[in-house]
């Protein structure tokens, strides 16, 4: 697959862009982790939303469970904080769409207004035919690389200690 990485401009770009599709629509806007949580940072600022929350989702490793097993919620708001609100749930990128449509889900269980965007979207690897995202910044085909990924990681990590003050 190809690669790009994006720089903060392409990125702040890909904002500016779901900026007025979104804006005075929402009550709250629920960041899916890892992905979610810059450009949900972004967005939440820009659009003067005050009830952010996060949801971490997770599947099993196991290639021959992944699609029949049932997703594990790490973190999840309580249903109060959702029912009856319109949420927008966001990601980076919508790849098989398995993630975000699963939180989409346990959003619509408790009676919120949920509604997906993410700064990318893959219609060719999607899992969802029926459904894309309500918002996106793009479309792609490609193995998007993100400012805030770049040089990061575990052996980033190991090979560059913190540094004490003293």
């Amino acid at each position: 697959m190809q690669r790009e990485e994006l720089s903060w401009r392409d990125v702040e770009s890909l904002i500016d862009h779901i900026l007025p599709q979104v804006a005075g629509s929402f009550d709250v806007l629920l960041m899916i982790t890892r992905g979610g949580i810059i450009p949900g940072g972004m967005l939440a600022e820009a659009l003067q939303i005050s009830d952010v929350l996060t949801a971490a989702v997770e599947f099993p490793k196991d290639p021959g469970l992944e699609r029949l097993a049932w997703p594990t919620f790490l973190q999840f708001p309580e249903d109060r904080l959702l029912r009856g609100r319109r949420v927008l749930v966001i990601d980076d990128v919508w790849d098989s769409g398995r993630t975000i449509n699963t939180v989409r889900g346990r959003v619509e269980a408790v009676v919120g207004q949920p509604r997906t965007c993410v700064l990318h979207y893959k219609p060719q690897r999607s899992r969802f035919r029926e459904r894309r995202p309500d918002f996106y910044g793009a479309v792609t085909d490609k193995w998007i690389i993100y400012p805030w990924e770049i040089d990061r990681g575990p052996d980033y990590a190991e090979s560059n200690p913190v540094l004490t003050l003293s």
